[in-house]
């Protein structure tokens, strides 16, 4: 992501992080061809292990799993499914903001439902 500076940010969906990478576009595409981040940003080896199993999302869409990656169960290699990548990153997003005052390795319980009504 780009702000109205030009910086370029990276949303870690995984841990629900936002973290700012570079100080322009240019510094990010040159980061883009070399740095060691290049495999933490897009994983391109999990990508390709994906599309060999016909999991090919397109530019509005991304590899879900059934259980989220932030959980000690997430991200099992037989769950990942193609999600519209707005609501996908949406639900991330909830998710992370209900967890976030959790201590690391908490026990959580997901129900699915509608969100609570606001007042």
């Amino acid at each position: 992501m780009e702000d109205k500076a030009g910086s370029v940010f990276w949303l870690n969906t995984t841990v629900g992080k936002l973290r700012k990478i570079a100080n322009s576009k240019a510094e990010f595409l040159e980061m883009a061809e070399a740095s060691p981040q290049r495999r933490e940003w897009f994983v391109e080896q999990e990508a390709r292990a994906y599309a060999n199993r016909g999991l090919s999302p397109n530019s509005s869409q991304c590899v879900g799993f059934g259980v989220p990656a932030v959980f000690a169960e997430g991200g099992a290699p037989d769950t990942p499914f193609i999600a519209d990548l707005y609501e996908h990153v949406s639900f991330l997003g909830e998710l992370h903001q209900q967890i976030a005052t959790l201590p690391d390795g908490s026990k959580v319980r997901l129900r699915v439902g509608s969100k609570p009504f606001s007042k």
